[in-house]
């Protein structure tokens, strides 16, 4: 087990930005077989839970616990993992981790049975897959229709603007998501995350005030755990409601679905990997509302999203940071950056996740 740790020269704690840094494993196999995954979450510490010596049987080093077993028992694998963790995880960083294992193994499952991911998940039901472009949302009214217009520009068909300082003047943040839609025109999805920033009050407020412009939905306005907020918000405004990039293990998506959660968001780098993502897009099916994965990091998370998103019986986007860093899904981090097609982004057709990483910016970026 290889944990790599890569980070910018500079990191800004003020932006909610995980391009700064990022986490990834390989596994190596005594046949040859790399098998890499990604976790979005904190790098120090989760290449401390790779190598650490174990303390117990519930409080385990995934080296220790995982070197020497056959990378093909994924399933047996994941258990051993959560029990492994279980006295300091159960969620957060555990999962993540986790999440970036349990990529891995898949990556190396699609190597050794020579089939793209998509097909050991069922196979695809479309090979391309509409993304919206993610972006941070500007200070001012003026900086927000810029990136709308290079959204438009850059040949996205939907657009997410969110964290930043919403929550603080609804008159503003009105004001930002109209200079975004009347960039985006009418037929252009317009997304708001609301970055946990809001109250049941505000956030109904908002919605009800910018209810003509046809925002598409309205994420994470409230804490993963603040199940009555969703609920009640669900109940007073007809925009969709959005969350779950920051949940783990697939009971809490149930609950989100349960309480008016339209579009459930599990983010594969952070939510147990694709093992729980395959188990969030059959909740959501069973209640009949959409599965829309969060996806706010490297190359290789665009592309174990992308596998997944098209095994969707029903799929409207993909989301896609267009932050300026070279380890977004468009920058150099991997030999093929992913780049818009006429409005759309292909499934890798290689084998596993289809990517390789460019080990000449690994090597300048690492720092573990």
């Amino acid at each position: 087990m290889e944990p790599i740790v890569v980070k910018m020269p500079s990191v800004n704690t003020d932006r909610a930005d995980s391009t700064q840094d990022a986490f990834f494993i390989r596994l190596h196999t005594d046949e040859g077989l790399v098998g890499l995954g990604e976790a979005d979450t904190s790098p120090y510490l989760a290449k401390t839970m790779v190598e650490m010596p174990s303390s117990h049987g519930y409080a385990q080093s995934l080296r220790e616990l995982l070197v020497g077993r056959n990378p093909l028992e994924i399933d047996r694998l994941w258990n051993d993992m959560y029990m492994a963790t279980y006295y300091y995880g159960r969620f957060g960083f555990a999962l993540h981790v986790m999440s970036a294992v349990d990529m891995a193994l898949w990556d190396l499952a699609g190597k050794y049975y020579e089939q793209p991911l998509y097909q050991l998940w069922g196979g695809a039901r479309q090979k391309s897959v509409k993304p919206y472009a993610s972006e941070l949302m500007p200070p001012t009214v003026e900086e927000t229709r810029q990136v709308a217009e290079k959204a438009v520009a850059d040949g996205f068909s939907a657009l997410k603007l969110g964290w930043g300082t919403l929550g603080q003047d609804l008159r503003l943040d009105e004001l930002r998501l109209r200079a975004a839609r009347e960039a985006l025109g009418p037929d252009r999805g317009l997304m708001l995350d609301g970055g946990m920033k809001f109250t049941v009050r505000s956030a109904t407020e908002l919605a009800r005030r910018v209810e003509d412009i046809g925002l598409y939905w309205f994420e994470e306005p409230f804490f993963a755990e603040n199940l009555s907020a969703y609920q009640r918000l669900s109940d007073a405004t007809n925009v969709r409601v959005a969350a779950g990039e920051q949940e783990a293990t697939a009971p809490p998506y149930r609950r989100l679905a349960e309480h008016g959660v339209d579009v459930l968001q599990p983010d594969l780098a952070r939510c147990g990997g694709p093992t729980v993502g395959l188990q969030v897009a059959r909740i959501a099916e069973e209640h009949s509302i959409e599965v829309i994965p969060h996806c706010w990091s490297t190359g290789v998370l665009v592309a174990a999203t992308l596998h997944l998103v098209a095994t969707l019986a029903k799929t409207s986007f993909s989301e896609f940071s267009v932050v300026d860093s070279p380890l977004a899904g468009g920058g150099e981090l991997l030999r093929e950056p992913f780049r818009l097609q006429n409005g759309r982004l292909h499934v890798p057709e290689g084998h596993g996740l289809g990517i390789e990483l460019n080990d000449e910016v690994v090597e300048k970026l690492r720092c573990d």
